[in-house]
C-alpha cells in the first residue's frame, strides 16, 4: 500500500515534535527479552481492532461518549502502541452530543485499509452505522459519512471482493432494536459509502451463543469468516463462522474461552497477519473500573480453522495466554506507551485527553509559550445535581492496575465572592472529586463524592480543610484489586496529608472509570474565573 509523501515524511520523524514517545512507569508490556506479558495495554481501550499497512499497524476502539472520539494507536511491533491522533474530532450529530451521552455514540469500529485508504466503520445505536476514511492516519481525517441509517445498527465490519464488490456485517442492540444476538450482511457500493439493500440474517445466536455481537468479516482461502464475540462482555467467548458463500450457511466453532485462567471473557478484537506470514489476535478483557483492557494472542490455522491461545485442557478451544514471545520483525524498536503524564509545554493538550462532550472553544486555553494548562470557569449545566452531566470535564483512562495522579492547581475566581472552583477527580457512574473552592473568608480543599451519579445523587462533602493560598497539590492513589482510592494535598510538593475517605472507583456507561481535572461555575456566581493547571502526572 503506498501512501501520499506526506504521511511517509510523518512516518520517518513519527510526529515527534507534538507527541513525543513516551514510556509509562506504571504499565509496560514489553519485558525487553523477546516477550511481552499481556495485557498490553491496560487502559480502556474497549473493542478495539487492528489493520496492517506494510511494516505499520494501526488500533482504534470504541470512545462512546467522549470527544475526540475514534482513537488512533500506531505500533511497529504490534506490541509497543503510541497515540497518534483521533479520527473523529467531534462526535456526530454533533448537536446531540455537545451534551454527555454516556453509553452513546461510537461501539465496535473496525478499521480496514482498502485502495491507499484507511476506513473506519462504527455504529451508532441510536443513528446508525457511520464510516470515516483517511490517506494519512497521523493527519486529517474526513468527515464522517452515514452509511446506513436506523435504531439499533451496531458493531459494523466491511469486506471488499477482488472484484470491487463491498459488503457491510453488523449486530443487533436489543435495547433500540427491539432484538439482539443476530448478524445480517449488506450490499454496500463500491466506495463503502452507502449499503444498498435491506440485508440478510446470516447467524442467528439465540439457541447456542446469546448476546453474539461485534462481528469482524474476512475472507481466506475461499472461505468468509465472521469472527464475533457471544456470551456477553465480562462472561463470553470468541466464536468463528465460516462458509464458502457470504450469505451462509455458515458452520461454527468457538476458538477461545477463560478456561483455567484469569481473563475473563476473552473476545472481541482483530485477526492480523504480519509481513513473515504470522498470525495473531488482539481481544479485550473486562476488569470493572479498569476497563476493557487489550490481549494479544498468538494464532494459527488448523483445517481453515483459527487457533488461539493455548489449548490448555485438551478441549480444542484456546485459552488466553499471560506471557509469550514478541512477533516474529525485522528489527528492534524502543519502549512506548501510550502518554499519560501532561506536563503542559506544548501548545496543545496532549492527546491522552477526552472531554465529556463535544468540546467548546472557550472550555480551555494552552497558549505558546505558557507552560501550564488554563481551564476557565464555566457555569454548570441549570439542572446541575453532580458533575455526570458536566461537559467540560478533562478526563483520561485509568493506566494501570497501581498508579499515582499528582497535579498543581490554582485558583482564580477574579471577581466572584464565591461559587468557583477546580480540582481532581475520579469519575465513573459513582465519582469522588478533591476540590479547591473560596468563600468570602478565603480558599478551602474539599474531598466530595456522589455516589450514584448516574441517577443523580447529589454530591457531597466528606472533609474540608481551609489552606491559606489559592494553590494547592491534589493527589490520589489508586489502588488493586478493587481500585481504592486514597486522596491528599500538599502545599509544599513535599509533605502530603490524607483527606477525606477511601473511595472505590467505579466504571463508568460501558467504559472503565476515569480520572481528570474539572473548572467548574456555579450558576449563580458572578461571570469570569479560571484554574490554571501547572501540571498532571501519572507515577507508581
Amino acid at each position: 500500500m503506498r501512501y501520499c509523501l506526506n504521511l511517509l515524511f510523518l512516518l520517518a520523524i513519527g510526529v515527534s515534535a507534538q507527541n513525543p514517545a513516551y514510556k509509562s512507569e506504571v504499565w509496560v508490556s514489553d519485558n525487553n527479552d523477546g516477550t511481552y506479558t499481556n495485557p498490553i495495554l491496560y487502559a480502556d481501550y474497549s473493542d478495539p481492532d487492528v489493520a496492517r499497512v506494510g511494516d505499520d499497524y494501526f488500533m482504534t476502539a470504541s470512545s462512546f461518549n467522549a470527544a475526540p472520539g475514534l482513537p488512533i494507536l500506531h505500533s511497529k511491533d504490534m506490541v509497543n502502541w503510541k497515540l497518534v491522533n483521533y479520527a473523529l474530532l467531534k462526535q456526530v450529530p454533533e448537536e446531540t452530543f455537545n451534551i454527555p451521552q454516556h453509553g452513546n455514540g461510537v461501539w465496535a469500529p473496525s478499521i480496514r485499509s482498502h485502495k491507499n485508504q484507511l476506513y473506519i466503520y462504527w455504529g451508532d445505536p441510536d443513528h446508525g452505522i457511520y464510516m470515516v476514511k483517511t490517506d494519512n492516519p497521523f493527519g486529517n481525517w474526513e468527515k464522517p459519512v452515514l452509511v446506513m441509517e436506523g435504531k439499533g445498527l451496531i458493531d459494523p465490519s466491511p469486506l471488499w471482493e477482488d472484484d470491487g464488490k463491498a459488503y457491510l456485517v453488523h449486530a443487533y442492540a436489543g435495547s433500540r432494536a427491539g432484538v439482539k444476538s443476530l448478524l445480517s450482511v449488506n450490499k454496500m457500493n463500491t466506495e463503502g459509502t452507502k449499503v444498498l439493500d435491506e440485508g440478510r440474517h446470516v447467524f442467528d445466536g439465540h439457541d447456542d451463543h446469546p448476546t453474539v455481537e461485534g462481528a469482524k468479516f474476512y475472507k481466506r482461502n475461499a472461505y468468509y469468516y465472521i469472527f464475533a464475540p457471544a456470551g456477553g462482555v465480562a462472561t463470553g467467548w470468541q466464536l468463528v463462522l465460516r462458509s464458502k458463500n457470504i450469505y451462509g450457511p455458515y458452520e461454527e466453532k468457538v476458538v477461545l474461552e477463560q478456561g483455567s485462567t484469569e481473563i475473563n471473557g476473552p473476545h472481541q478484537g482483530a485477526w492480523v497477519e504480519t509481513p513473515k506470514g504470522e498470525d495473531w489476535f488482539y481481544h479485550f478483557q473486562d476488569v470493572e473500573a479498569y476497563g476493557r483492557i487489550v490481549h494479544l494472542q498468538p494464532m494459527s490455522w488448523k483445517n481453515d480453522w483459527p487457533v488461539m491461545g493455548e489449548d490448555k485442557d485438551g478441549n480444542g478451544i484456546g485459552e488466553p495466554v499471560k506471557s509469550y514471545k514478541k512477533p516474529a520483525i525485522e528489527k528492534e524498536y524502543s519502549i512506548l506507551t501510550p502518554a499519560e503524564t501532561d506536563e503542559f509545554t506544548s501548545d496543545s493538550l496532549g492527546l491522552q485527553w477526552q472531554w465529556n462532550a463535544n468540546p467548546e472553544v472557550v472550555w480551555h486555553a494552552k497558549l505558546p509559550g505558557k507552560d501550564y494548562l488554563r481551564l476557565f470557569s464555566i457555569k454548570a449545566q441549570e439542572d446541575y445535581k453532580n458533575l455526570w452531566m458536566t461537559p467540560n470535564l478533562l478526563l483520561q483512562k485509568f493506566p494501570a492496575p497501581n498508579f499515582t495522579a499528582t497535579t498543581k492547581i490554582r485558583l482564580i475566581p477574579e471577581e466572584a465572592e464565591e461559587g468557583k472552583r477546580a480540582g481532581l477527580t475520579v469519575m465513573g457512574m459513582d465519582y469522588a472529586t478533591l476540590t479547591i473552592t473560596h468563600d468570602k473568608q478565603g480558599f478551602l480543599i474539599r474531598q466530595t463524592q456522589a455516589i450514584g451519579a448516574i441517577g443523580g445523587t447529589e454530591e457531597e462533602v466528606i472533609a474540608e480543610k481551609r489552606i491559606n493560598s489559592n494553590e494547592v497539590i491534589f493527589r490520589v492513589e489508586v489502588s488493586a484489586p478493587n481500585a481504592m482510592c486514597q486522596f491528599s494535598y500538599s502545599q509544599d510538593g513535599k509533605t502530603f496529608t490524607e483527606i477525606g475517605e477511601t473511595f472505590r472507583a467505579q466504571p463508568g456507561k460501558w467504559i472503565g472509570a476515569k480520572i481528570g481535572l474539572f473548572s467548574v461555575s456555579a450558576q449563580k456566581a458572578k461571570r469570569g474565573g479560571y484554574a490554571d493547571v501547572a501540571y498532571f502526572r501519572i507515577t507508581k
